[in-house]
């Protein structure tokens, strides 16, 4: 029986659409140890007990159904909130986690192997909870409230956004004069792109290479395209393994940034026959396509670490194959037409998501707390602000990094009196 069929028979009515509400049990393992590593978010759920600060909200969210996202639910109905949820990506959600928060009495909408018409279904249902606010990852909720479902969109107060590819969809819209309320941008929050998206992805993505091929990393050419923070901590960990890493670009500057960093650069025309595993994490439609795959070496695996599957191109890939099967989970063998096989993972969606767990819980510690606290800011000021993308404030990155150390028990110095005068004094030389 398939993700779908099962997720038909568990539509009870209620608020939720799950695949298998009988695994709830390991679902609260999973969410217990995610809370268990998560103490700057669970600081914040103890305090929202008290004040409410979104007491009389209500959130659309459309993220990835996690263990570290029930934690992040959590929090936001102890804030006050009544929460409605899809997932973002038809194969991130963890079942057994959704099973959970459908148990817990939770509006959730959501279950890996979706098609495209049961994730745009989903991401409705939590749209006709009437949200004041809305969190999204990768714009889809914002875009639909913004289009089939903008009878809605008069009631919404505020938004944020978790990703990079979000933050550039809502930025174009805003600039367009197309944004009907504002979005708060939690990617680019210090505290969540320098350590989410670069020891996350690094090592989130390594864990769904290696789940889905059981492949070694040392020794092999591995191919990155894509030098931004989740590219960098990619090849990072990649090299960490032993693997040689080459990155591909289309940035001068990033480009520049990884011949410093070590690595080789070089076009994707050029890697695509030298690379053993290749992973993409740009964004960007065809990043990978028919000219790549003409050439790769018998044996290749490919794989996207970005947001979308649209990366690598796999129609173009199909149109060059002879047969193809499934090999393990996760994992399809493409042989082609001139006997050569390519490994596909996760059907070209988010590997580390879909082959494995996504980021560890310490980081999402983070950036969920970011999420929260711009939640509340929304929900104290969005009327009052232009509809427009806006970002975090320094001080609550400072703030939140402060906390995580704390949490870590680590101390830094602070500056003496003397010291402070001296920053502002303009007239102090040599």
């Amino acid at each position: 029986m398939n993700s779908r069929h099962r997720a038909a028979i568990m539509d009870t009515g209620d608020g939720w659409k799950v695949a298998d509400i009988s695994l709830a049990d390991e679902g609260a393992l999973r969410v217990d140890w995610a809370r268990s590593r998560m103490p700057v978010l669970s600081r914040l759920c103890e305090e929202a007990r008290q004040s409410k600060p979104l007491a009389g909200m209500t959130v659309a969210g459309c993220l990835h159904v996690t263990k570290e996202t029930a934690v992040l639910i959590e929090t936001l109905e102890q804030a006050g909130a009544k929460v409605s949820w899809s997932g973002c990506n038809p194969l991130s959600t963890q079942d057994d986690v959704a099973a959970w928060l459908a148990r817990e009495g939770y509006s959730i909408y959501a279950w890996h192997g979706q098609s495209v018409e049961d994730f745009y279904w989903c991401i409705d249902r939590t749209i006709e909870a009437n949200p004041t606010l809305t969190l999204d990852d990768g714009a889809d909720l914002i875009v639909r409230v913004h289009g089939p479902m903008s009878d809605y969109a008069a009631g919404v107060i505020g938004g944020t956004e978790e990703t990079t590819t979000g933050v550039h969809r809502l930025r174009a819209m805003g600039e367009a004069g197309a944004l009907r309320y504002p979005v708060i941008a939690v990617n680019d929050a210090i505290t969540k792109w320098d350590f989410d998206n670069v020891y996350g992805t690094g090592q989130s993505t390594l864990d769904g290479i290696i789940r889905a091929t059981s492949v070694l990393i040392a020794g092999k050419t591995f191919v990155i395209a894509g030098y931004g923070h989740c590219g960098r901590g990619l090849a990072m960990r990649a090299r960490g393994m032993g693997a040689n890493v080459v990155i591909t670009e289309i940035d001068p500057l990033p480009a520049l940034r990884a011949v410093m960093d070590g690595f080789r650069v070089m076009r994707m025309d050029d890697a695509a026959s030298l690379g053993d595993i290749f992973c993409t994490a740009t964004g960007m439609k065809d990043v990978i396509v028919d000219r790549h795959f003409s050439v790769m070496k018998d044996g290749a695996v490919i794989c996207n670490t970005g947001h979308y599957d649209c990366e690598i191109n796999i129609e173009h890939l199909e149109a060059q194959t002879d047969s193809v099967r499934t090999i393990r989970a996760n994992n399809e063998e493409f042989t082609m037409k001139d006997g050569r096989q390519i490994f596909l993972l996760a059907r070209g969606r988010l590997v580390n998501l879909a082959a494995a767990e996504g980021h560890p819980s310490e980081v999402m510690d983070m950036s969920f707390a970011n999420q929260y606290l711009a939640l509340c800011r929304l929900a104290a000021e969005g009327r009052d602000m232009e509809p427009i993308v806006h970002d975090i404030t320094l001080e609550q990155d400072q703030d939140l990094a402060m906390t995580k150390l704390i949490t870590l028990g680590f101390e830094i110095d602070a500056l003496t009196t003397e010291q402070i005068t001296y920053h502002s004094d303009y007239t102090a030389g040599t």
